[in-house]
C-alpha cells in the first residue's frame, strides 16, 4: 500500500482500472446468509481464506460467527496467525523438513489443525512436535471421488487414524473430505443424490472410528458450490465454503447457487473499439483468471468476454450492442474469484457509491 492509494470517500471513477470493487452491503449480506444457514443446521462455518487472503476479512468472518479459518497453505496460516487469528485449519499436507520446521513455531502460537492421508506425513510431524513439546490436532483426509489427495475410507484409514491417535504430538480430531468433483452436476436431484452418497462414505468411516474407540469430533467438508446440500447431511460438523462471501460466475452458472449476491466485481475500462463487433478493455490475464470459468459483463448480455492477452481483454459485441464508447467503465463478474483476487493488491470496499475502506490482500 502506498501514497498513490485513492482517498476514502472517492467514487469508483476516481480509481484507475482494473481493480476489484467490493460492494460492502452485498458482501455483508452474503456473510449473514452463510452464518445463518450454518446456524440453522447446527453446523460450524470454517470459511476458506484462499479466496480473500486477508486477515481483515478473516476477522470479520469470525466476528460474524465463523468458528475458525481454513487455510490452503502453511503461508496463509502464518499470515493469519501473525494477525492474531488462532483457530486455523491447514487443508493441505505438510510434507518435507522445511515445512515441518516452519510448522513448529506456528503450532506454538495458534490452535492448529493439520491433515494427513499417509503415515509418512504423520510420523515426521509427530517427531518434530514432540521434540518441541508442542502438539496439533489432526484430521485424516478421505478420498471420496476428487482423485486428488486422501485415503480411501477402508480399514487402512482406520489404521491411519489409530496411528495418529497413538503418536505423541498429534491429537486425532476427526475426518476431512471434499465433494468438489460434484459441484457442477447439472441436474439438481442427481447432484444432491451423488453428494449425499459421497459424504455418506465419510460418515460411515466416522462410525467405524467410534466403534474402534477412536475420537472423531470433527467431520469437515463442503464448498460454496455444494453447501446447501452438504449442510443437510447428518453428522457433518463444519463446512469450509469461503468463496460464498464474494460469489462469482462459476458458483452461479456452473454450480447453480442462487442464494448469494455478486458482491465482487472487476472494474474495467473500454480502451478501444477497433471493429463493430469487438471492444477492447484494459483487463487481461494479469487482472483475471479464466481457467475455471469465464467472467461476464454485468448487466450487459450484449457483450461477452472472447479472449485475453496479458493486459487486454476482447469483448464480442452483438448486433444489438450499442452505447459503448472509449473510456466507458464496465463491471465484470469474475469467473472464479479465488484465482482472480490473488492477482490484485487489495479490495476497494464501497458503500453507497463511496470508498469506505481499502482491504489489503496479503500473499
Amino acid at each position: 500500500m502506498n501514497d498513490r492509494l485513492p482517498a476514502i470517500g472517492c467514487t469508483p471513477s476516481d480509481i484507475c482500472t482494473p481493480f476489484l470493487l467490493l460492494d460492502l452491503d452485498r458482501f455483508e449480506a452474503n456473510i449473514r446468509t452463510m452464518a445463518a444457514a450454518c446456524a440453522d443446521r447446527g453446523v460450524q462455518w470454517r470459511p476458506h481464506s484462499k479466496c480473500h487472503k486477508s486477515p481483515v476479512i478473516a476477522r470479520r468472518l469470525l466476528n460474524a460467527g465463523a468458528s475458525g479459518i481454513t487455510c490452503a497453505t502453511l503461508r496463509e496460516a502464518e499470515i493469519m496467525a501473525d494477525a492474531g487469528i488462532r483457530n486455523l485449519l491447514i487443508a493441505n499436507m505438510i510434507a518435507g523438513p522445511a515445512k515441518v520446521a516452519r510448522l513448529i513455531p506456528l503450532a506454538a502460537r495458534s490452535d492448529l489443525i493439520v491433515c494427513v492421508d499417509h503415515p509418512d506425513q504423520a510420523r515426521p510431524l509427530s517427531a518434530a512436535l514432540a521434540a518441541a513439546g508442542a502438539s496439533v490436532r489432526v484430521l485424516v483426509e478421505i478420498e471420496i471421488g476428487m482423485n486428488r489427495v486422501g485415503i480411501v475410507p477402508d480399514e487402512n484409514a482406520v489404521r491411519l487414524a489409530r496411528l495418529v491417535h497413538d503418536l505423541p504430538g498429534l491429537e486425532l480430531a476427526g475426518l476431512m473430505a471434499y465433494e468438489g468433483h460434484l459441484l457442477t452436476v447439472p441436474d439438481a436431484d442427481r447432484k444432491k443424490c451423488e453428494i449425499t452418497a459421497a459424504l455418506d462414505r465419510v460418515l460411515k468411516l466416522k462410525s467405524r472410528l467410534l466403534d474402534a474407540g477412536l475420537p472423531c469430533p470433527v467431520v469437515s467438508c463442503g464448498g460454496t458450490g455444494s453447501y446447501p446440500i452438504t449442510l443437510q447431511q447428518p453428522g457433518i460438523t463444519e463446512i469450509q465454503a469461503g468463496g460464498a462471501i464474494f460469489m462469482d460466475a462459476f458458483y452461479e452458472q456452473a454450480c447453480h447457487i442462487d442464494s448469494l449476491q455478486h458482491a465482487l466485481t472487476l472494474q474495467t475500462t473500454v480502451v478501444s473499439l477497433p471493429t463493430g463487433d469487438r471492444a477492447i478493455i484494459d483487463a487481461g490475464h494479469k487482472s483475471m483468471n479464466i481457467t475455471i470459468h469465464m467472467p461476464y459483463v454485468r448487466d450487459r448480455p450484449d457483450l461477452s468476454v472472447a479472449w485475453l492477452s496479458a493486459e487486454h481483454g476482447a469483448l464480442t459485441r452483438t448486433q444489438d450492442a450499442d452505447g459503448l464508447f472509449i473510456g466507458q467503465r464496465l463491471e465484470l463478474i469474475p469467473g472464479y474469484g479465488d484465482l482472480t483476487n490473488v492477482l490484485h493488491p487489495c479490495f476497494y470496499g464501497f458503500r453507497n457509491g463511496r470508498l469506505e475502506e481499502i482491504i489489503p490482500i496479503v500473499r
